[in-house]
């Protein structure tokens, strides 16, 4: 079943990028980028109370919490570079570029999660970085 999810979430993900180019046009990045959090949070804590998963806020440990937090703020600086980079570039470039993040992603699992990175995952990274490469030129 994670594979549909994945499959939505790339759907999904193609989308904002679309959306999100109209949107930010004659709009300031940051305010943009503000209103787009505004609709996630709004959306997020409607999927937690409908699912009734609120009452496990309180069994949340200290590590989980820092990490969650730490999370959030990374979501936040790249929401807040990707807007901009959409607004200044092409969306055919701008989200190639961002999509190495799955090369970056793979490198720090491998380093701080010791993840196998395997030789089909260095050609892979190898693959997405020169397509990326390719699609910007």
């Amino acid at each position: 079943m994670w594979i549909v999810f994945a499959i939505l979430s790339a759907v999904f993900a193609a989308l904002t990028s679309i959306l999100a180019k109209v949107g930010v046009d004659g709009v300031n990045s940051n305010l943009a980028t503000a209103i787009r959090t505004v609709v996630v949070v709004v959306m997020a804590w409607g999927m937690v109370f409908l699912t009734h998963a609120q009452s496990g806020i309180t069994e949340i440990s200290k590590k989980s919490w820092i990490f969650l937090i730490l999370s959030g703020l990374a979501t936040g600086a790249s929401w807040l570079c990707y807007y901009k980079a959409l607004q200044m570039g092409e969306v055919s470039k701008v989200v190639p570029i961002d999509k190495l993040s799955i090369v970056f992603t793979l490198i720090l699992a491998f380093v701080f999660l010791h993840e196998q990175f395997t030789v089909k995952s260095f050609l892979g990274c190898v693959l997405i970085a020169v397509g990326t490469f390719l699609m910007v030129l």
